[in-house]
C-alpha cells in the first residue's frame, strides 16, 4: 500500500521549501511534550505536570517560529503576546471553577476565530506566507485554505452558542428550527461545493466571491448546528467544538507548512474526538443524536425546574444526618454540580474527615460527566485535599452501594436517578447512574424540591423510604453537619 499520500503535494512542497531539520527537529520535540501534556491531564494527580508540559511545548514552538522565520516587527509581535498573556493570567486568577466549561467554549471560540483569520490573511498575501505558484495559489493550498477557514469559522460560531448556553445568558432549551435537518445538509454540500470551486478558480476575481460564500455558510452553519441542542448535551458540544478547533489548526498547519501546527491541531482533533465518545457513551447518547437535537430545559443545573408532582418525602436536619452519619460503617459521598456552585467541598472534606476520625469509612463516587465535564469534581476534590485514593469512577464503585450504609448526595439529580434504568420514556433512559437506591440510608442535599436537574425530569430517590431530604445550600448544610459531629 503506498504511503504518498503522507507526503507534500507537489505546489505546497514548491511553495514553502526545503524544511530545516533543526525546525523539524524542535518541533518534534514541542510535539513529544504536548502528548506529555494530554497524559499528565488524564489525572488530578499529574494534571499540574501536564500543564507543564503543554506550556513548555508551546514555549518552543513559539520561540521556534519566531526565531526561524522574518517576522516585520518583533515588537509588535511581543507587544501581542504579553498582552495575551496577561489577559489569560486574569482570567485564570478570577474564574471561578464552576464557570469553566463556559471559558472553555469560549476560548474554542477565539482558536476558531484565529484560524479564519490566518486563513483569509494567506489567501489576501500568499506571498508573505509562501503560498504562490507561479502567479497564484496552488489547488491543494486553496482546498487546504478552504477547509481551514470553514472549521473555524464553525467552531467560533457554535463555541459562541455554546458559552451563551452554559453561562445562562441564552436559553439552555433547545431551540427547534423548521426542517433544520435538510437546512443544515443543504448548507453543509453548499460549503463544499464552494471549496471545490474555490480550489478550481483562479485569479482574485473569481476566486473572492467564493471564499467570502464559504466564510458567511461556515460561521451560519455554527449557530444552527448548536441551537438546537439542549443544556443537557453541552459538555458534548463543548468536547466536539475543542476537537473541531483543533482540525481547523492542522489544515491550517498544511497550508502555512508549519509542522508544530498539524502536530498540535491532529492531537487536540482526535483527543476531543475521543472524549466526545466517551461523555456520549457515559450518558448512553449517540453523537448524532446528540447533534440532532439535544434534551434539558435549561443550563442553569438544578433547582431551575419544577417538579411533576407533589409527592410525600422526608425531609431531616443536619443533627438528623450527623446522627446517622456517626453511626455508619461506610459512607459514599456522589458530589455533583450543586457542590461546585456552592463552593462546599472544603467543608465536604472536613465532615469526611471527622468521620474518618470515629472510624467511618469514607468514599467519594464521581460520575463521568458529573459537574458539566468530565474531571470536575475531581479537580474541585483535589483543590480540597481530598486523596486521590478515596476517589473512584461510577464502574470501580456502583457495586459498592449494596453495601453501604449511608449514601451522601451533594448537588447531584440525574446521575442518581433509578429512572435512567427503568423508564424508557425518560430522556436519560440507558445512562449509566449510581445504585444510590440500593444503599441503606440515603441523605440528599438539594435547595428546594423544585429542582429536577438538567434532563428535566423528576427523581424517585427523593421519595424512597430511606432517603432524607436535606433542603438548604450544600455549603451551609455540610457546615451545620460539622458543627453537629464536632
Amino acid at each position: 500500500m503506498s504511503l504518498s499520500f503522507l507526503a507534500p503535494a507537489a505546489d505546497t512542497a514548491a511553495a514553502h521549501g526545503p524544511v530545516n531539520p533543526w525546525v523539524a527537529l524542535a518541533y518534534l520535540v514541542a510535539g513529544v511534550f504536548f502528548i506529555l501534556a494530554l497524559r499528565g491531564l488524564s489525572s488530578p494527580a499529574t494534571s499540574r505536570a501536564g500543564n507543564r508540559n503543554g506550556m513548555i511545548g508551546m514555549a518552543i514552538a513559539v520561540i521556534t517560529t519566531l526565531v526561524t522565520h522574518d517576522i516585520a516587527n518583533i515588537v509588535e509581535i511581543g507587544i501581542a503576546i504579553l498582552i495575551g498573556g496577561i489577559i489569560g493570567v486574569t482570567i485564570a486568577r478570577k474564574i471561578a471553577m464552576t464557570a469553566m466549561p463556559e471559558l472553555v467554549a469560549g476560548f474554542h471560540s477565539l482558536v476558531g476565530l484565529a484560524a479564519v483569520l490566518v486563513g483569509w490573511a494567506a489567501y489576501l498575501n500568499p506571498g508573505a506566507f509562501g503560498l504562490l505558484v507561479g502567479e497564484g495559489i496552488g489547488a491543494v493550498s486553496k482546498v487546504e485554505m478552504g477547509l481551514g477557514i470553514a472549521i473555524g469559522a464553525i467552531t467560533f460560531s457554535g463555541s459562541v452558542i455554546a458559552f451563551l448556553k452554559l453561562s445562562g445568558k441564552m436559553s439552555g432549551s433547545p431551540i427547534m428550527l423548521p426542517a433544520r435537518h435538510v437546512i443544515n445538509l443543504g448548507v453543509l454540500a453548499a460549503i463544499i461545493v464552494l471549496t471545490a470551486l474555490f480550489a478550481m478558480a483562479t485569479g482574485p476575481a473569481q476566486t473572492l466571491p467564493f471564499i467570502i460564500a464559504l466564510t458567511v455558510l461556515a460561521f451560519v452553519i455554527g449557530f444552527l448546528l448548536i441551537i438546537p441542542i439542549g443544556g443537557a448535551d453541552m459538555p458534548v458540544v463543548v468536547s466536539m467544538l475543542n476537537s473541531y478547533s483543533g482540525w481547523a489548526a492542522a489544515a491550517m498547519g498544511f497550508t502555512l507548512g508549519n509542522a508544530a501546527m498539524i502536530i498540535t491541531g491532529a492531537l487536540v482533533g482526535s483527543s476531543g474526538a475521543i472524549l466526545s465518545y466517551i461523555m456520549c457513551r457515559a450518558m448512553n447518547r449517540s453523537f448524532i443524536s446528540v447533534i440532532a437535537g439535544g434534551f434539558g430545559a435549561d443550563s442553569g443545573g438544578a433547582g431551575d425546574g419544577e417538579a411533576r408532582e407533589q409527592r410525600p418525602y422526608k425531609q431531616g436536619s443536619a443533627a438528623d444526618a450527623a446522627f446517622m452519619l456517626e453511626q455508619a460503617e461506610s459512607v459514599i459521598i456522589i458530589p455533583g454540580y450543586g457542590m461546585a456552585v456552592a463552593q462546599a467541598q472544603h467543608a465536604l472534606r472536613e465532615m469526611a474527615d471527622m468521620l474518618e476520625e470515629r472510624g467511618v469509612e469514607v468514599k467519594y463516587a464521581i460520575h463521568p460527566v458529573a459537574g458539566r465535564m468530565p474531571g470536575h469534581m475531581n479537580v474541585l476534590l483535589a483543590e480540597a485535599s481530598v486523596e486521590y485514593d478515596k476517589v473512584f469512577e461510577l464502574e470501580d464503585i456502583n457495586s459498592e452501594f449494596a453495601q453501604a450504609d449511608v449514601a451522601f448526595i451533594i448537588g447531584a439529580n440525574d446521575v442518581v436517578n433509578p429512572a435512567a434504568k427503568t423508564d424508557k420514556s425518560s430522556p436519560i433512559y440507558g445512562m449509566p447512574v449510581f445504585d444510590v437506591d440500593k444503599a441503606k440510608q440515603v441523605f440528599f442535599i438539594k435547595r428546594s424540591m423544585g429542582g429536577v436537574g438538567y434532563a428535566g425530569v423528576d427523581n424517585d430517590v427523593f421519595y424512597m423510604d430511606q432517603t432524607m431530604m436535606l433542603l438548604s445550600d450544600a455549603k451551609k448544610m455540610v457546615e451545620e453537619i460539622v458543627k453537629a459531629l464536632d
